[in-house]
């Protein structure tokens, strides 16, 4: 008897104005190639990624690029996986319609993945409190400060604690999502994701604290 195919799977991402682009574009780009690799047996891509903003559909991302989400909180879109990105968090951590969505999503979300200062918008819901979190290099002390119930871990490059990943800044991202795409698929796919990529998955200096 063949094992049951692995279920397609929706990566849902906020972007807000000041996003990073390589925050969301990184692990963007993996889930979509691995999607893309990976395909159902009506020839679906395995993985799909939706983008919901934070309020206006046209986001102006880090540095200009302009990007047009696929949703907006508004339309409150079903999905498997919540990835937070990061950039300049601070208008967004302030904005409560935004913190409660994350809140909310990340209680319904069968896993939660967060990128650089990405995680002071996951702090805000309180769901990192009592765990390890990365982010940043830059802001470990702050996020330290501001919320010293979370145990932020340097020198990693992410930390898995089962249904939330945390991954430390920008180009750490691509290797946080192909360590989910492994977990969630099978290293061959992640492999075979970094490959198509060009890219070399650095698998060093992470942490998994799931059991």
């Amino acid at each position: 008897m063949q094992p049951d195919a692995p279920a397609p799977l929706t990566f849902g991402m906020l972007v807000f104005d000041e996003v990073e682009v390589l925050d969301a574009g990184g692990p963007f780009e993996v889930f979509s190639t691995a999607g893309r690799l990976a395909r159902t047996a009506d020839d679906e891509p395995l993985l799909r990624v939706v983008t919901v903003a934070a309020a206006d559909r046209r986001v102006r991302a880090r540095g200009g690029l302009t990007i047009v989400a696929d949703h907006t909180l508004r339309d409150d879109p079903p999905f498997d996986v919540l990835v937070i990105p990061g950039g300049v968090t601070t208008a967004v951590e302030a904005d409560a319609d935004v913190v409660d969505w994350l809140d909310r999503r990340r209680r319904t979300s069968a896993l939660t993945f967060s990128i650089c200062t990405g995680a002071f918008l996951l702090a805000a819901t309180g769901a990192l409190d009592g765990r390890p979190a990365a982010t940043h290099w830059e802001d470990q002390e702050e996020l330290a400060r501001r919320r010293p119930r979370i145990d932020v871990r340097t020198d990693v490059r992410w930390v898995d604690d089962g249904d939330i990943v945390t991954s430390a800044g920008i180009s750490a991202g691509i290797d946080a999502a192909l360590h989910i795409v492994g977990r969630l698929f099978g290293r061959q796919l992640a492999l075979r994701t970094a490959r198509q990529m060009e890219y070399t998955w650095r698998t060093d200096h992470a942490s998994e604290v799931r059991t």
